[in-house]
């Protein structure tokens, strides 16, 4: 069955409640799997770390109805327990509708919802709240709620006495914590790997997930569902070699891309440009996913070794993709946040400065150049997360949507700022493979 996890709006406290169950179901044992609605990467880190398992996206829009239940079923079948963190408010879906939202998913995959409400304004009203939540969608079967950042023990029964006659379980309340708060910045939260103080948060995680939940109510709720097959198809890139950029400035990789790539027979190797390491050698290819470059701009214009090697392969007839992060990079310049401007790669012939605004939102794009897996003329579906920008705008992009022109191509590089995912879009990925694999064997 498992259990899907939403806020009463963004910020409400879901993830911090994700967290502590998680915590709390790994220290008693479990084997648990997590999943997240929409294209985030971050939290998904989070989830991982806790877990030892790789958090899986559930993106109806990026994929495909079809590919959530298959991706559900596949992966939450290997596991003990099951849990499911939405996004933003619990009705808050795509283009102001409702289609992706946490909502939409609770009803196609018939997952109970926890809902979780920032209760630190509220009283009586929590009752009008949860009533509307729960009667908007007839199909929405909402198991209970938690009530977070609740200040006293007299304010807990204030909303316990307002939600008692509408039948709704209380499964866990949370006092306000406000020294249990991730720290945040331009993109988002922080990730894990970059906190140093991780071990002790990881500690309370574990404390208030032992205490503040009704495990008796909630273990029923937390069972894996059927198994389903992927439905990939057979392996045609046995023995190509690529390298994957893996440090503090990329590490935006979606779970499903990476796994299948190693399932069409892909041998995937860990590469860190700011390391300033040698790119691995005998690669046929080069991915250069998102992450936070403008962050340690400074420190990858010192690369020398990992640039200049990436420059030779290129040069020998290596494949490059750059994604958001990795576009960033593969240009000559970046501007930090600060205004100061760095070298990069040097391989395509923009420059990259950080904004002031934020790009975001889903986009349908259609590919104007061929590269790789994608075929001129074909739409495919992206997501954009940034705030940098491009100088200048690009005159030959790799995609377009309505009036927007977006990335580049020079020879085997190719770089967007759209992220993808590639789950239910597999065979393109195997003509790619299988193609670098013949030029690797002369064919």
């Amino acid at each position: 069955m498992a259990l899907l996890v939403a806020g009463d709006r963004s910020n409400s406290g879901k993830t911090t409640v994700t967290l502590a169950l998680l915590a709390a179901l790994v220290e008693q044992g479990r084997s648990v799997q997590s999943f997240k609605v929409g294209p985030d990467y971050i939290d998904p880190m989070f989830h991982s770390r806790l877990t030892g398992r790789p958090c899986r996206n559930l993106d109806p829009w990026l994929t495909s109805r079809d590919y959530v239940h298959r991706c559900f079923g596949h992966w939450g079948s290997a596991a003990d327990a099951v849990l499911v963190e939405g996004v933003m408010g619990l009705y808050d879906g795509r283009g102001g509708t409702w289609d992706g939202s946490a909502a939409d998913l609770a009803v196609q995959l018939g997952l109970p919802v926890l809902l979780v409400i920032d209760c630190a304004h509220l009283s009586n009203s929590v009752a009008a709240l949860v009533q509307g939540y729960r009667s908007l969608n007839p199909h929405l079967g909402l198991a209970g709620v938690v009530l977070n950042r609740v200040s006293s023990d007299r304010h807990e029964q204030f909303l316990r006495a307002a939600l008692d006659p509408l039948g709704v379980p209380v499964l866990g309340v949370l006092r306000r914590q406000p020294d249990l708060r991730l720290p945040e910045r331009h993109l988002g939260l922080v990730p894990v790997e970059e906190l140093p103080e991780w071990p002790q948060f990881q500690a309370r995680l574990v404390q208030l997930g032992r205490s503040s939940f009704d495990w008796q109510r909630l273990e029923p709720l937390l069972e894996p569902p059927p198994s389903r097959p992927l439905d990939w198809p057979e392996p045609s890139g046995n023995g190509v070699r690529l390298a994957i950029a893996r440090d503090r400035a990329f590490n935006f990789y979606y779970a499903d891309n990476l796994d299948l790539l190693r399932y069409l027979g892909a041998e995937l190797v860990a590469w860190s440009p700011l390391a300033d390491q040698a790119l691995p050698e005998d690669c046929r290819a080069v991915l250069l996913g998102g992450g936070f470059p403008e962050l340690v701009a400074a420190d990858l214009s010192t690369c020398q070794r990992s640039w200049t090697t990436l420059r030779a392969a290129v040069a020998n007839g290596v494949s490059v993709y750059g994604e958001c992060g990795g576009l960033m990079v593969l240009g000559q310049t970046l501007t930090d946040l600060q205004g100061q401007s760095w070298p990069m790669a040097g391989l395509l012939p923009h420059a990259t400065r950080m904004a002031s605004r934020l790009t975001l939102g889903y986009r349908e794009a259609m590919v104007t150049q061929g590269w790789g897996w994608l075929r001129r003329g074909e739409q495919v579906r992206g997501h954009e997360f940034h705030r940098s920008e491009l100088l200048p705008a690009a005159t030959a992009p790799l995609f377009r949507w309505q009036e927007h022109r977006d990335g580049l191509v020079v020879g085997r590089v190719a770089a967007s700022y759209l992220h993808h995912h590639w789950g239910d879009r597999p065979t393109g990925i195997r003509t790619w493979l299988s193609d670098l694999r013949k030029a690797d064997e002369g064919i």
